[in-house]
């Protein structure tokens, strides 16, 4: 097939993009940047310079690839960690999901592309006690004041993508990233891993908070099947170990050579960071992906983050 992908050379991509060449499928990619279009080109891509957030560039763009499958991987969630960063990006990755979802949407119509799959997250599933939230469990409803806009810009890109009628439609909630090119790695530009490094990370009041977390090329190998072969609908994407942070940070410390994070009140954190954040590390919820590896014949390379932070932190 031929396939566009938006958001080409960000984390997820740049792993996606191989894997689809590898199995015979010609891909043009998209990127904010031109001197990243060389690194597409290496990876087997056509490379597209492209402004996400222009409709008449996006319908361009996609009318001159004419592609069969339309992927939506767009995100402005890199670079350095600070707090005007951070808010930056948050801000315009919410436009990509609402506004650059429509667009893509709208381009892919335009050329009669029979797929559209769309980056979720699972971070923001719907607070309840219990074992881990399925596809059928919601986004949480009543997300805290700093959360609200990025949680509404999830809502919104889970239900255009999932109700067009046009062709099939598939969003995929995923775990939280981890592995090459994510930032929690082993490389010498891994901000957040970097962060853990000087502590700067730490376990929020208990940490009870459960996070799923999934290896990059894991969730590229499950994003491919669901190119090749999902159902109309939602797929969650993470590991087979929901853990709370407790658990699950302390190992990745070690696992970086980094000692052990401190420990924070939960009132202090609310204060310097928002009740988002205090949310995230002490009320999240785990999902299961056994939808996933049942329709979509997706085995995990990592099916634990135990062993993934051992072997897979390249």
């Amino acid at each position: 097939m031929k396939i566009f992908i938006a958001g080409a050379s960000g984390a997820i991509g740049s792993h996606l993009v191989p894997q689809l060449v590898a199995r015979g499928h010609q891909v043009v990619g998209t990127t904010r940047s031109p001197a990243k279009t060389g690194a597409l080109r290496a990876l087997g891509a056509e490379p597209v310079v492209l402004d996400a957030l222009d409709p008449d560039a996006v319908a361009d763009a996609v009318a001159r690839a004419e592609p069969d499958v339309v992927v939506h991987q767009l995100t402005a969630l890199s670079g350095p960690l600070t707090s005007r960063n951070a808010k930056r990006g948050i801000a315009e990755t919410n436009r990509l999901r609402t506004a650059g979802t429509d667009y893509l949407l709208a381009a892919a119509r335009a050329v009669g592309a029979r797929r559209f799959v769309a980056q979720s997250n699972a971070l923001w599933m719907q607070r309840a006690s219990g074992p881990a939230a399925d596809e059928e469990v919601p986004l949480e409803p009543h997300p805290p004041a700093d959360a609200e806009d990025g949680v509404a810009a999830l809502r919104h890109l889970e239900a255009a993508v999932t109700g067009i009628t046009w062709g099939d439609g598939i969003a995929i909630r995923y775990g939280a990233f981890y592995g090459p090119g994510t930032g929690i790695d082993a490389g010498p530009d891994a901000v957040m891993a970097e962060q853990i490094r000087r502590r700067r990370l730490p376990i929020v009041g208990r940490g009870g908070g459960v996070t799923s977390l999934v290896h990059i090329a894991d969730a590229a190998s499950a994003t491919v099947a669901a190119i090749e072969r999902g159902r109309p609908g939602i797929y969650h994407v993470a590991d087979d170990e929901p853990a709370p942070v407790r658990e699950w940070l302390p190992a990745l410390a070690r696992a970086l050579g980094a000692k052990r994070p401190r420990r924070v009140p939960a009132w202090l954190v609310r204060l310097v960071a928002g009740p988002a954040a205090v949310d995230m590390m002490t009320r999240a919820r785990g999902i299961s992906s056994e939808k996933a590896k049942r329709e979509l014949d997706w085995a995990l390379q990592y099916p634990s983050w135990r062993t993934g932070f051992a072997q897979g932190l390249g």
